[in-house]
């Protein structure tokens, strides 16, 4: 579990192979007496060989790296800690961008074209366990179905395809056919994503409609 940052400045892990980028905001941190900055990656290979020594509390990363992407960067953050918080630091603000975040379990995004007392902010604000995303995106996922809906928000507490068919009073099969349709849907490939993506739409005090 992440530490909660009250015995000291909160723990930031740096992760952008743009050298200009990450000293700006490494001299922005350093400015704010709230946060510190703990270790710095470049790339995937690199923040995930350090990640385990640092166990930052909040990770920043962005989504375009050399030898791979924020995402799997991510994926191995949450591997050694599911309730690490972390946020997007991304040069393109579009939806794309906004759903692999989301999916990956983020907190949140924000533009690198950002100030730097703003990025700071996001900082503060997803270690306090609130999400911060664009406002001028809403990203409600694609149209599904009540049953459907209903599904994924299981899915997010951790029940299983025979728990969901019990839960709904369906054959297993046909939850397992759904699953399938929902990841299709979504884009995704596995339903931890899926977990994730509901875990992250909570932070943000995001229900289904």
């Amino acid at each position: 579990m992440t530490a909660t940052g009250q015995d000291g400045p909160i723990r930031v892990m740096l992760v952008d192979d743009h050298e200009v980028v990450r000293r700006g905001i490494v001299t922005a941190i350093d400015a704010s007496a709230a946060l510190t900055v703990t270790g710095e990656a470049s790339s995937v290979a690199e923040a995930t060989r350090r990640l385990p020594a640092i166990r930052p509390e909040v990770l920043v990363v962005d989504l375009q790296l050399p030898d791979g992407t924020g995402i799997d960067v991510m994926k191995r953050a949450r591997e050694l800690d599911p309730a690490q918080r972390m946020l997007v630091l991304t040069s393109f603000d579009d939806d794309a961008a906004l759903r692999e975040s989301r999916a990956a379990g983020a907190d949140g995004l924000i533009l690198k074209s950002a100030r730097s007392q703003e990025i700071v902010e996001a900082i503060r604000t997803v270690h306090a366990g609130r999400a911060i995303w664009p406002t001028d995106h809403v990203d409600d996922g694609p149209d599904l179905s009540e049953s459907d809906q209903r599904i994924v928000e299981l899915i997010g507490d951790g029940h299983s395809n025979r728990e969901i068919a019990d839960a709904l009073g369906i054959a297993e099969k046909t939850v397992k056919n759904r699953v399938t349709v929902i990841l299709q849907a979504f884009g995704m490939q596995r339903r931890t994503q899926v977990a994730a993506m509901v875990a992250a739409r909570r932070r943000a005090g995001w229900k289904p409609q």
